[in-house]
Formats: C-alpha cells, structure tokens, sequence
C-alpha cells in the first residue's frame, strides 16, 4: 500500500509528523506533537479520507434516543476520542503494534435522527454497510446500546449468524419498554429474533443487579444465551471467564459488545445505569486481551455518558477497552 504520510503533499501528512510502519499511516508522533495539540480523532490516528487502503474503521455514533434512565450517551464519541490521546502505538500486554500490522483510521460519525429511532436505526445500518465496504472490520463507539442492532445486521450481511459476546450490567434482551420495540435494552432479543445470532455461540459477561422476574432468565436463555455473571468473576478470575468464552465461542465468527456499565461505578461513574458489583478496569481489560486468539469481526463500546463521568474516568476506561479491541484485531504476526 502506498504511504500517503511520505509524501509532504497528501492530506494525512497537515504538517503533523505521524508514526508510520509496515506501510501504514499511525499515529501523530506524541514525541515531536504535544497529545493535546493533536487532530480529535481516536488515538490521534488518520481520517478514513487520509488513507487509500483501510483494515479497521473506528466510528462513532452520537445516538441516545433509546435510552431509559440517564441521556447523555449521545457525546460519547467525541469523550472517548478525546480521552484516547494517550494511547502509545506498542500494546505491551499482548506484545502487539495494533496501527502497525492493520491500517486503522477513524471514520468519523454517523449522523443520525435524533427524534426518530426506526430512522436512525435504518441510518445506521447503512452506515455501517458502507463502511464494511471499505473497511475490513468496524469497531463502534457509541451511543447507547439500540445501536447494537443495525450493527449486528450489517455483521450479518457479511459474515452470516454471528456469536454475540456482551459485557453488560444487564440482559438487554427484553421484549419492550412502553410498548417500544427499540431501546437500549431490547437489541439482542431483536438480533436473535432476525436470526442475527448463533444461538449456539452467545454469552453475556458480569451481569448484575435486580431483575423484573425469574422469567427474565428463562427468555434469555431461549433467545440462546449464557452467562457468567459478576457474582462469578471472583471466583473464576480472569483466566476462567476466558476459559468459558473460548469454549462457547469456539471458532464460530464473533462480534464484541461492550456496555461500560460492564465495569463498577467505581471504574465507570458516566453510564446511564449504573449497577454497583461490576468489573474492574484491569479484569476487563485483561479477559478482552483474550479476543486475540478468537474469529473477531467487529465491536462495539457504548453508553459512555460523559455528564456523569470525573476526570475522564469512564472515557479513559472506554478508551482503552476500545484499544484492546484493536489489538485483538491486530495480526499477530505484526510483532
């Protein structure tokens, strides 16, 4: 692939010195360009119209109509970019380069209706479609967690019944809230209802909290999920909710959903529904580091609700579970 940053006159070179490897455009080089006089992109990295070849697209979509307690979710794109500047090109967890074996850019927004869900969801599956196009995987910042569903149709599309794994304080698999089909905590029963879904593959992880009823479980079930709750994770350590991932997963495709109510308030003050007895940072982060070595085809984080957060908290938490998720991404022959 050509390298648009070695010549002065492309437009992903502005004057701003960028890190480059392996044919890729990265980063602003943090060492010659102060973090916080760089371009508000994610990790500081090039536009999608920077660069002629693209492996991931990192988007976002400032969307927040579905959601049920706290709005706010519709600034998360913009939070988690700006608290992504810290970011290095080297994941020395993994011992990955996450920009340098992929060309990863970030894609902008989707602009969609704020007043119309059905709209904005058609809007976003299109948008996503368009992307998947060009880029090989999507990774989504969001927005609250409706925008999973014309995610996952668009992975659909693509790749066929994918296995869902959603780290989430809650289900998201109920039928309605007053009577709408569409929320922030419907998407996988719709998913699964379309067809969306291997039902052979799914899980939800750290769940927690009060439910309405014992019939929550059972449809959840139906709809063809597992769980490993948060009341287990001490138990099983991050080792263990790695073991029962990769044996329900399995070699099937799988996409990622993370709600960051996954992590405990402590970790996450800026969501909408927050649920005391979550997640460290350190315990998601190091169960997502396992992804890696998984059919990953794409992700999303959501409901990062900056009103709520302190000191970046959440947004910096999100930044780098977002992170992770590119270097599961990365090839790992790019060490």
């Amino acid at each position: 692939m050509a390298d648009p940053a070695a010549d002065p006159s492309s437009p992903a070179s502005p004057g701003l010195p960028r890190v480059r490897a392996g044919g890729r455009v990265g980063q602003v080089d943090a060492t010659l360009v102060p973090r916080f006089a760089g371009p508000a992109t994610f990790a500081t990295l090039p536009r999608i119209d920077e660069v002629s070849d693209v492996d991931v697209a990192v988007v976002g979509v400032p969307f927040d109509a579905g959601v049920s307690y706290r709005p706010g979710a519709r600034f998360g794109p913009s939070h988690v970019r700006e608290s992504s500047r810290l970011l290095r090109p080297h994941n020395p967890a993994v011992d990955v380069d996450p920009f340098a074996g992929q060309q990863v850019v970030d894609a902008g927004d989707l602009a969609v209706n704020p007043f119309d869900i059905e709209e904005a969801i058609a809007a976003i599956e299109a948008g996503a479609r368009h992307l998947l196009e060009r880029s090989e995987r999507l990774v989504t910042i969001g927005g609250d967690h409706t925008i999973a569903l014309p995610l996952l149709r668009a992975m659909h599309a693509k790749h066929g019944p994918v296995a869902v794994v959603h780290f989430d304080a809650h289900l998201d698999t109920w039928d309605t809230y007053f009577g709408a089909a569409y929320t922030h905590g419907t998407p996988f029963r719709r998913a699964s209802e379309e067809g969306l879904l291997d039902r052979s593959g799914c899980l939800h992880v750290g769940t927690r909290g009060p439910l309405y009823s014992r019939q929550d479980l059972v449809d959840d079930a139906d709809l063809g999920f597992q769980i490993v709750p948060s009341v287990e994770i001490d138990d099983l350590g991050a080792r263990g909710v790695v073991e029962r991932i990769q044996a329900r997963v399995g070699e099937r495709p799988v996409y990622v959903s993370v709600d960051i109510d996954v992590l405990d308030p402590a970790f996450a003050p800026g969501t909408g529904t927050p649920e005391a007895g979550g997640m460290t940072s350190r315990e998601l982060l190091a169960v997502l580091r396992a992804f890696g070595g998984l059919n990953l085809v794409g992700a999303d984080v959501v409901e990062v609700s900056p009103a709520y957060d302190h000191a970046q908290v959440t947004g910096i938490a999100a930044s780098h579970v977002t992170y992770e998720l590119l270097s599961a991404l990365a090839p790992r022959s790019a060490t």
